[in-house]
């Protein structure tokens, strides 16, 4: 469930920070690359959450 709501909220916060980038800049909101965006940063943030942070109890 945790890799769901991970993706689910790089893909929403990435489309939402491209939005507001475009915008300030005047430029064109890309959905196709927001999204491509959203789904790389979800992936990174599994990989750090699974290989990098380790629980103090299997220590």
């Amino acid at each position: 469930m945790r890799y769901f709501w991970a993706i689910i909220w790089g893909f929403l916060l990435s489309n939402m920070i491209f939005y507001v980038l475009a915008s300030m800049q005047g430029g064109h909101y890309n959905f196709a690359s927001a999204s491509l965006f959203g789904i790389i940063l979800a992936a990174a943030a599994m990989v750090v959450g699974e290989s990098l942070i380790s629980d103090p109890a299997e220590q």
